[in-house]
């Protein structure tokens, strides 16, 4: 398999890891992006290998997931008792375009790291064997001696589980919410407040449907306080599904009662524009100037998205798709 960009950080002219994605990922070491596994369904030994390591992880979710740690230069699959330090996802089942759901996560979060500066967990492509790539990230709730941080996810914060709230409990919430369980659980909230608003603009507007209560969480920190964790999972989810209802994954949407702007009523499809994110903003207790300041890179079109989607693992079909996605919930948000 030909490669021509970094699998981590997509810059140009590499063949394999850039030496500054290898210092942000591994702390320097020269990792091979080549896994010595095949897929998880290729080969019936490696098969038993992964069925037995997601047996012992203990990261939720519906897509499989598996635990991974560093040997010496090389990843491999943890054993019992041993401390994964990086998530493997390989493609999942089950919906369209399978096979570009690693490539179309990592260009999200990639984007969202590099054109928009919200921090995300450090994450690249490996490629099994038979050159199927897999999504990479590392886990932010190890710390560098190997000790589990705190974690805990919004639903586990509103209380929701499947036992309480029924199988759609990720789901059924707002996003101003969360952002009241922010102000209860964070000491300095204002300043996570703003990285959270960011969060569910840069959302929107890549059209991730799956932003639900499972995918925000708090994170201890060395003082023993709790702060925003980086951003997770973030991927454009129209790709993969064939007709995605609504612009949020929270059934609520942004408010925890109904609220909609003037530009929202007028326009044909009723989607959000640019007026009922700084309603949102006021609501979750931003101040105006600071709500203008945050909204507007996601305002413009940034060329930077382009050149991280033409350089990433997507094929040129799902490259115009993503790219096509964008550029229609860049008007929407733009719209008066």
């Amino acid at each position: 398999m030909e490669i021509n960009n970094c699998p981590g950080l997509l810059q140009e002219g590499f063949s394999a890891y850039s030496p500054l994605f290898l210092r942000r990922m591994f702390d320097g070491r020269k990792v091979s992006h080549l896994l010595i596994y095949n897929a998880p369904e290729v080969n019936e030994e490696d098969q038993k290998k992964f069925m037995q390591n997601r047996k012992r992880i203990s990261i939720s979710g519906v897509q499989e997931k598996y635990s991974v740690l560093l040997e010496k230069n090389s990843l491999r699959l943890t054993e019992e008792k041993e401390q994964g330090t990086y998530i493997l996802k390989p493609k999942p089942h089950g919906s369209q375009k399978t096979s570009m759901a690693p490539a179309n996560e990592h260009v999200t979060m990639q984007i969202a790291g590099q054109v928009y500066k919200i921090k995300i967990a450090e994450n690249g492509l490996v490629f099994f064997s038979n050159n199927e790539p897999a999504y990479i990230t590392k886990r932010f709730d190890i710390d560098s001696n190997g000790n589990k941080l705190g974690k805990e996810d919004f639903a586990s914060l509103a209380g929701k589980t499947e036992e309480t709230a029924g199988k759609n409990f990720k789901y059924e919430y707002s996003y101003e919410g969360i952002a009241k369980l922010i102000k209860e659980y964070v000491g300095a909230w204002r300043i996570e407040m703003e990285k959270f608003f960011s969060l569910v603009v840069f959302n929107f507007l890549f059209s991730n449907g799956d932003a639900h209560l499972k995918n925000f969480s708090l994170l201890e920190t060395k003082n023993g306080d709790y702060v925003l964790s980086p951003a997770y999972d973030l991927m454009n989810t129209r790709i993969h599904v064939e007709a995605e209802e609504g612009f949020f994954a929270l059934s609520n949407e942004l408010f925890e009662e109904w609220y909609s702007s003037d530009c929202r009523i007028k326009n044909e499809a009723h989607h959000p524009c640019k007026d009922d994110f700084i309603e949102f903003g006021k609501a979750i207790e931003i101040p105006e100037k600071r709500i203008n300041k945050l909204l507007e890179p996601f305002l413009l079109k940034q060329k930077g998205v382009e050149d991280l989607v033409k350089r990433s693992f997507l094929d040129g079909e799902t490259q115009t798709q993503y790219l096509k996605y964008y550029h229609e919930r860049l008007t929407m948000l733009n719209a008066v």
